[in-house]
């Protein structure tokens, strides 16, 4: 991304939530103090709602009226990746990201990624649970080997470099999301993966910011599930030639 005025840079922080009426205050009220402070270019909150079945699009609603930087959308089927490629695609800011509702990522990473892609010329930034400068606090010991088996068979298959596919932590120009987006096939949990596997092999360039995480112990997340269906889309990838 070229050098521009940051205060000029348009940055839009997506939150895809489903029946997240109990928490939804708390983090949004919290994310908008954080960026109020320590976000040096003009951003909005964008809350991507699909499919709640309890309140939290009124609460959604009750939020953006209170805040002028939050914003609503409302989708009228599940899935993060839908929800996601909706608010990206749909959005003019020169640089997109999201996090999850539960805030389990330090904050504090958040300014470091998108400095990455506005400033230093990075097309797509991701939290790194793993490795020198991380930290994980409170995960269950089946999540911490389900990820880490997973992320190893990323790397023996696809060779790539980034260390933590799953992280619900990222951010990207608005370049490389108008260019990607459109290729990747998964509506659900496989986005995040799918769209870095594609970024790395068509030659973005992806940083990697090291977080410090806290489990969240009422994750919706099905493990096992999840980790089915991802098989399933790296195998897509694999017979699709990447």
């Amino acid at each position: 991304m070229s050098q521009r005025d940051p205060s000029s840079l348009r940055v839009d922080a997506v939150i895809p939530v489903y029946n997240e009426q109990h928490v939804l205050e708390r983090s949004i009220t919290t994310l908008h103090a954080f960026l109020s402070e320590h976000l040096a270019y003009d951003w909005r909150i964008l809350i991507a709602d699909n499919a709640s079945t309890d309140e939290t699009l009124r609460v959604a609603r009750e939020l953006a009226d209170r805040f002028p930087r939050v914003a609503v959308m409302h989708l009228e089927k599940k899935g993060r990746g839908r929800a996601l490629r909706a608010a990206w695609l749909g959005s003019s800011a020169d640089i997109v990201s999201y996090m999850d509702v539960d805030l389990s990522t330090d904050l504090n990473a958040y300014p470091v990624m998108i400095r990455a892609i506005a400033e230093e010329g990075f097309d797509l930034a991701t939290g790194r649970r793993l490795g020198r400068g991380a930290k994980v606090i409170g995960r269950k010991l089946q999540r911490e080997i389900t990820s880490r088996g997973y992320n190893l068979i990323i790397k023996a298959a696809f060779r790539t470099r980034f260390t933590d596919a799953q992280c619900g932590f990222k951010a990207i120009s608005r370049t490389a999301a108008d260019a990607l987006v459109p290729l990747v096939r998964d509506n659900a949990w496989f986005f995040d993966t799918e769209t870095l596997i594609l970024a790395e092999k068509k030659g973005y360039r992806i940083k990697q910011v090291p977080v410090r995480w806290v489990d969240d112990p009422d994750s919706r997340v099905k493990v096992v599930k999840t980790a089915v269906d991802d098989l399933k889309g790296l195998w897509r990838l694999k017979r699709a030639g990447y």
